[in-house]
């Protein structure tokens, strides 16, 4: 038998250095696997030199810091037998032994393998519970990778021989790992390191029980803390991968469809709820959680460590939570934040974006606080994405106060506790209490509120913070095992965390407490990691057994408004607040379109009589009657043209532009107020008296108006010459007109003066006053004077004065100087007016003495020429505005409204208060639970499909 082994080993060598086809020797690495390991037998000295396997998945292994351990092998030692003669059998019957040993070799060598390789198996812990550490393409991998492709891609034996791993290596780690897992004694470490030290230093000796128990919560903590270790080398290495696939995903390699539109599916539906008035008893019981602590316990610098980014606005000792501020935490590849009503985005791995993002987010706190307030109920909407976070709906709240400080409003206070209760009372809302652990909790004002709104703690989270300056000032150190374990007040919670705020600081902290490794706190209740996790479990397993219900409840509540809207409002459809206003913007936009179609015609008509109307008292007061009462022609033409110039120069083009302004108004508003039949709203009423109001006083008119219409009414004015008897017809029918509706106004004031005559006494019953009579009394003495003089100037002489006033005493009746000019004023005014209409109905005929200058003639018609001056005047000014309003003027007023209406189509508030009523509201309250009811149905349904 030795000998055979003899032969078989020559035979071997002989195939591994005289190949045949091959010069030389045949390099080691091209040999079978089986040849390789037959020659290093006979070559002990020889070792294999393989190149280091190196992978994509080295980077990611948790075992790489791990301590090796060589292999020893057992030599093998072979025996020799004697060589026989026969050499062709002997040869062919060893041939056929060696494939005997040859596989025999190999299927034992495989079942020591599968035999090794189960014990190994059986000695790693289950890691079951760290699935979800591995990204969702892992499992999914074979839907887009062809694995058949891949096998046929696959190198032969050579190539792979030439990757085989390390076994000293491979082996050297699993006895590393079996001494690593492997369970002591009572009094040995439960996961203990490799011991260094030799076995004969170690003694024994007995110990007490205290020291016992002492000793095995120590190896307690040190494990627990090797577990968080490695679960933070996965939770790092599991961030990587999951951006290194959400990148793939942005580029269109693989997309998830649920996950990553899950959250931001159920932020939409809250933001929705938000804005929705809760009438006909439908409430948001949809689940939140609510972050709550009082000011400065470290509320927001919890949020910001969840959220992994500084996003909050800070100040030394000032109130910055202002607001709710709602945050949308989801997973996305980039690090980023945005604004639910804003398309930018804040990269939160750039101090310059976070700067930007936490001004931006001061800005929108300090604008929802109204005059006089310090706190705001409007929610601010935020989304942050990045790899790694967990995905849940916070809102950070003011934080409550005790005492109301200089600068806050009275009743801040009393806001912030309206505000933390509305969102509290919410069932479904899990409250995130946080704690300050470095005060005495009895001062906490923030514990007594949750206890009130949660008294079994059945949805209440508390977080201690500041542990670290706890463990550092508190005198007693029990007291922090006191406030987690709830004994210093009477609170209950679903779960306990401790919490040290601060990037880098945490980790280290709780690797190195003495303090809370007294209190045999779990691994699981400190970190805001692992209390980032318990929340969002709890979050979305709230979310799970509410939202259902919450939409069968929006439905019904459809229902309702679906059946009040047809009973009320049969016929018409249902608009809420903002379609009804973009119907009354293109009602007001049609309207205002309609101004440049008023005919010129019509525009200077009202423009022509609305001018006379706003001048007519000035001329005839001011220009006509004192030029009228001189003695001759030259000296009235003389005081016509004068007053005429002065009235040109200062009034007459400023009161011309008001009245172009006032008719352009007063057509607005016809056109704006006016009924249109069946097809008018009187819902939109309001919208349109504000949108003209506004409109009107943005308005200007062009400045450079005035100067150019004075040019114009100046040249018009000093044109004397009236061409044909059309126009001098034309002016007396104007004069005769302005001096019957001027003597009838002074008849009325007469009227009003002496009060009814004797027609109304007997028919109406009515008597004249005391002073009435007094004045019939003083009128009838002076018409008496002007019977007498009726060329009488206009002014009465003083010793006409005493004269009427002896007449009127001699009959009893007591008049002071002052009543006997007022009256005499409305006298003469009558009878001049009268003597002017006659003086008018003789210069009918006038125009041809007109022709000759009055020459021969003791007719002068001179006032017909001052009311054909004016009635020209008019015209040409109201052609003039004409032009400027139709040109110009329509067109701005129209840009005018047409900016209004954009800026009341920004402003909600202005659209509440402008459109009313009960319709609006039904209609208002329809769309919304509409809207919410499909928003909540697509998110089940997304919700079942993630399921």
């Amino acid at each position: 038998m030795t000998g055979i082994w003899h032969d078989v080993c020559e035979v071997c060598q002989s195939l591994v250095k005289h190949n045949s086809g091959i010069k030389g020797s045949l390099p080691l690495q091209k040999l079978h696997l089986v040849s390789r390991s037959i020659y290093c037998s006979h070559h002990p000295t020889l070792k294999l030199q393989r190149p280091q396997l190196r992978t994509s998945f080295q980077q990611f292994s948790s075992l790489t810091n791990l301590p090796l351990r060589k292999l020893k092998l057992s030599p093998i030692k072979y025996g020799y037998q004697p060589c026989r003669n026969f050499w062709p059998a002997r040869l062919a019957a060893r041939l056929l032994k060696l494939r005997y040993l040859i596989l025999g070799s190999a299927v034992g060598g495989g079942y020591t393998a599968k035999k090794t390789f189960d014990q190994w198996k059986d000695m790693i812990p289950d890691l079951s519970d760290y699935k979800w550490i591995v990204p969702d393409i892992v499992w999914e991998i074979d839907e887009y990778i062809d694995i058949e492709k891949i096998r046929k891609a696959l190198p032969n034996s050579e190539d792979l021989a030439k990757l085989a791993p390390d076994i000293d290596k491979i082996v050297e780690s699993l006895s590393l790992l079996k001494d690593f897992f492997t369970t002591g004694s009572p009094g040995e470490t439960a996961f203990r390191a490799t011991d260094r030290g030799s076995e004969s230093d170690k003694h024994y000796r007995k110990v007490s029980d205290k020291e016992k128990i002492d000793q095995l919560q120590e190896e307690l903590l040190h494990t627990q803390l090797k577990y968080q270790r490695i679960l933070e080398r996965l939770e790092k290495e599991n961030k990587e991968l999951r951006k290194l696939v959400l990148q793939k995903d942005d580029k269109g390699i693989h997309h998830r469809k649920l996950k990553k539109s899950l959250i931001d599916m159920y932020s939409e539906v809250l933001d929705v709820l938000s804005d929705y008035d809760a009438s006909y008893n439908t409430q948001d019981h949809l689940p939140r959680v609510v972050v709550v602590g009082d000011q400065s316990a470290g509320k927001t610098s919890v949020l910001e460590m969840i959220a992994q980014a500084r996003i909050f606005p800070r100040g030394s000792g000032e109130m910055m939570t202002r607001s709710p501020v709602k945050v949308t935490l989801s997973e996305g590849p980039h690090h980023v934040a945005l604004f639910k009503d804003s398309s930018r985005e804040f990269d939160l791995t750039k101090e310059e974006d976070l700067a930007a993002l936490r001004h931006e987010i001061e800005l929108r706190m300090r604008k929802n606080v109204k005059e006089g307030c310090t706190v705001s109920p409007e929610t601010i909407s935020l989304n942050v994405k990045g790899p790694g976070l967990q995905r849940m709906v916070l809102v950070d709240l003011p934080g409550v106060i005790n005492t109301v400080t200089s600068g806050m409003a009275p009743d801040t206070k009393e806001t912030i506790f309206s505000i933390s209760k509305a969102y509290m009372q919410n069932p479904n809302a899990i409250i995130l209490c946080i704690q300050d652990g470095s005060v005495d909790a009895e001062r906490s004002i923030v514990t007594d509120l949750v206890s009130q709104m949660d008294p079994h703690g059945r949805r209440t989270i508390f977080v201690l913070t500041k542990v670290d300056l706890a463990e550092k000032n508190v005198a007693s150190p029990s007291r922090i095992q006191q406030i987690i374990e709830g004994k210093l007040f009477p609170m209950k919670a679903l779960g306990y965390f401790a919490v040290v705020t601060g990037k880098g600081i945490e980790s280290n902290y709780f690797k190195g407490s003495v303090t809370l490794y007294s209190y045999m706190l779990k691994a699981h209740q400190v970190t805001t990691r692992n209390l980032s996790l318990a929340v969002s479990d709890c979050f979305w397993k709230m979310v799970r057994e509410s939202v259902e219900q919450q939409a069968d409840s929006f439905k019904a509540t459809r229902f309702n408004l679906e059946t009040e809207w047809k009973n009320n409002y049969p016929r018409l459809r249902e608009l809420d607040r903002n379609e009804l206003f973009e119907k009354a913007k293109n009602e007001i936009l049609d309207e205002v379109i309609s101004l440049s179609q008023v005919t010129p015609k019509h525009w200077e008509e009202i423009l022509q009589q609305s001018l006379w109307e706003r001048v007519s008292t000035h001329v005839i007061e001011n220009i006509y009657l004192p030029a009228a009462q001189t003695m001759n022609s030259g000296t009235f033409n003389t005081t016509v043209d004068i007053k005429l110039k002065q009235w040109t120069d200062k009034q007459l083009p400023n009161k011309a532009v008001e009245v172009a302004w006032e008719t352009l108004q007063e057509e607005f508003s016809r056109f704006m107020t006016e009924p249109k039949g069946k097809e008018h709203d009187d819902i939109f009423d309001k919208l349109k008296e504000a949108v003209k109001e506004e409109s009107i006083k943005r308005h200007k008119w062009n400045d450079f108006a005035e100067d150019s219409l004075r040019v114009i009414q100046h040249n018009a004015l000093e044109d004397r010459s009236i061409s044909d008897k059309q126009q001098w017809d034309a002016a007396i029918y104007f004069m005769e007109e302005a001096l019957q509706a001027r003597l009838k106004d002074t008849e009325n004031a007469i009227e009003n003066m002496i009060g009814p005559d004797w027609r109304k006494r007997w028919i109406y019953w009515k008597n004249r006053t005391q002073e009435q009579s007094v004045h019939n009394e003083t009128k009838n003495e002076l018409e008496k004077m002007l019977k007498c003089n009726e060329e009488h100037p206009a002014y009465l002489a003083s010793d006409e004065i005493t004269t009427v006033r002896k007449n009127l005493e001699s009959r009893g009746v007591e008049v002071d100087p002052s009543l006997i000019k007022d009256t005499w004023h409305q006298v003469y005014r009558r009878h001049f007016l009268k003597t002017a209409l006659n003086h008018c109905n003789l210069c009918r005929r006038g125009f041809y003495y007109y022709q000759r200058h009055f020459v021969d003639s003791e007719l002068e018609c001179n006032d017909v020429v001052l009311f054909w001056r004016i009635q020209r005047m008019l015209a040409i000014t109201a052609n003039t505005l004409r032009q400027q309003l139709t040109n110009t003027e329509v067109r701005r007023l129209e840009k005018n409204v047409k900016e209004v209406l954009e800026d009341f189509a920004e402003d909600n508030e202005k659209k509440v208060k402008l459109l009313t009523g009960k319709r609006v509201q039904l209609a208002e309250d329809l769309k919304k639970v509409r809207e919410i009811q499909e928003k909540l149905d697509a998110f089940i349904e997304a919700l079942h499909q993630e399921k």
